[in-house]
């Protein structure tokens, strides 16, 4: 079986996991977002691939779903020594080794699909982890700052030293309108029996997969079936309701299906305490959605599986 999942970060990262669990044998290509990519010191930082590699290569941070395990931050400690910032954003130097490889493979003109296999050569995930493109594309947020005025920010100041405290008044992937899916993207796509959306931000995680040219359509063409990152009217995790307001959507996981929209979701698997969602034309389905352990999380990949093959199955 061949399975394509778009992902961002720690909840794709953890839904990945229970994916493995559940379709043990499955070929599983994951689409990752680079729109959260950052530089920082001189080096470039993509964070959800990252997320990705370190989570299913075994060497996450599990408490905090993100950053190395066993971490140390000299080198952050003497950048800061030094007075030299920003200092909102925490690279653990375990951390700064990934960055350096791939910031050096990048000046050497690989492109960053080939940086991020070549990664993975080392973390070994498991799966065929491919950006959404190679092309520079960063998630910027426009906010009336205080000091400042109305101005456009990085998404990463926004989400990590704002803690999203401003409201958002847009958000743009700016760069995506002229982008190209990295290679690999829509063949993977066009050949999967079928496409999952994990609990991932649908504005700026998947929404900034779907806002590569091409990368919709070939989704769109195919059996979808994503899992609601709202559970009773609030993120699971993160402050995805921020990234809703923003764009004009309710925080609820039938707003977000309707988001999506019928052309694109086929199957939608909500929390039971959603389990009088309705949605016209899309399948919607319900089951506890917290991914409290690694059981209940495969068990999560499972239900949304099999509503994909089912759904598949009824396909004319």
């Amino acid at each position: 079986m061949r399975i394509v999942a778009l992902a961002g970060g720690i909840g794709g990262a953890r839904f990945l996991r229970g994916l493995q669990a559940a379709a043990p044998e499955a070929e599983i290509t994951v689409v990752g977002n680079t729109g959260d990519d950052i530089s920082l010191f001189g080096l470039r930082v993509c964070p959800d691939l990252d997320t990705v590699m370190y989570t299913l290569g075994g060497g996450i941070n599990e408490e905090q779903g993100w950053g190395r395990t066993d971490e140390t931050f000299t080198v952050k400690e003497e950048l800061a020594a030094y007075g030299v910032g920003p200092g909102w954003f925490g690279l653990g130097d375990r951390d700064f080794a990934t960055h350096i490889v791939r910031t050096q493979m990048l000046a050497a003109g690989y492109k960053l699909s080939s940086v991020t296999e070549a990664l993975c050569d080392r973390w070994k995930p498991g799966v065929r982890l491919i950006p959404m493109t190679d092309d520079q594309v960063e998630t910027h947020v426009v906010v009336d700052d205080p000091e400042h005025g109305r101005r456009a920010i990085h998404f990463q100041e926004w989400w990590v030293r704002l803690r999203a405290s401003l409201p958002a008044l847009s958000i743009a992937p700016v760069g995506a309108d002229e982008a190209k899916p990295a290679p690999g993207v829509l063949k993977a796509i066009e050949e999967a029996d079928v496409v999952l959306f994990p609990p991932s931000n649908p504005v700026v995680s998947i929404g900034t997969i779907l806002a590569i040219p091409g990368i919709r359509e070939a989704v769109a063409a195919n059996t979808v079936v994503g899992v609601s990152p709202i559970i009773g009217g609030a993120p699971v995790r993160g402050m995805a309701d921020a990234c809703l307001t923003a764009i004009g959507v309710e925080t609820s996981a039938k707003a977000v299906a309707e988001h999506y929209g019928l052309g694109l979701l086929d199957g939608w698997l909500v929390d039971e305490a959603d389990g009088d969602v309705r949605v016209e034309g899309i399948e919607v389905r319900s089951r506890p959605l917290l991914m409290s352990d690694p059981e209940a999380t495969a068990a999560i990949a499972r239900a949304a599986l099999d509503l994909a093959l089912e759904l598949k199955k009824e396909a004319p």
